[in-house]
């Protein structure tokens, strides 16, 4: 069983992988070595790729050390996109319609960028990525159909707008607006957590 500070920091983590496409959504418990495997998937996707975030050593890691690879790979999901996972993760949440308006693409472009025809430009890749954690963190407190309607609730924290209106055209995710939208979304999983 895995230390309480230890395992929320695993929570996190396997959160916000699975909402990138990287795990399946079967997290029903959270032991060792599904931390094990956590950390190998997330390696597979080309992300925190680094030899001391390993969990293959001869001696079993001590809770320090398994904050620390998992705080590491909490970053690098964040830092992260990864849109050939992203791209099927994000759809089965979000309708067509939805998805590319939040995007800021045409239905006909997220066609192909989802059936990999194409590549995903990395503005685009970015904006989806962004959309994946919000997703991620809406998906610990609401089900899918909670999560598209969460996007056109007009949101006294945004200046009684909705989250779609601030995530329409072109958009970044390091502007004011997305930004206020990911820490909303957050304040979600924290007060569902409490």
């Amino acid at each position: 069983m895995l230390a309480r500070p230890v395992r929320a920091l695993a929570f996190e983590a396997w959160r916000k992988a699975e909402a990138m496409g990287l795990l399946p959504a079967d997290a029903r418990r959270l032991e060792t070595g599904d931390v094990t495997r956590l950390v190998q998937r997330v390696r597979e996707a080309g992300i925190a790729r680094d030899r001391a975030l390993r969990f293959d050593n001869v001696e079993v890691p001590s809770p320090e050390e398994v904050s620390s690879i998992l705080r590491v790979v909490i970053a690098a999901l964040e830092a992260s996109p990864v849109p050939k996972y992203e791209w099927p993760a994000v759809s089965r949440v979000l309708e067509t319609d939805l998805l590319a308006s939040l995007l800021g693409i045409s239905v006909s472009s997220l066609r192909r960028y989802l059936s990999g025809s194409r590549d995903t430009p990395d503005d685009v890749a970015a904006r989806l990525h962004h959309l994946a954690l919000i997703v991620g963190d809406l998906a610990g407190a609401y089900n899918d159909v909670g999560i598209r309607r969460w996007f056109g609730r007009r949101r006294t924290a945004l200046n009684d707008k909705t989250p779609a209106a601030l995530l329409s055209g072109e958009w970044s995710p390091e502007e004011e607006g997305p930004q206020k939208i990911r820490a909303l979304a957050e304040s979600v999983v924290t007060l569902s957590a409490t």
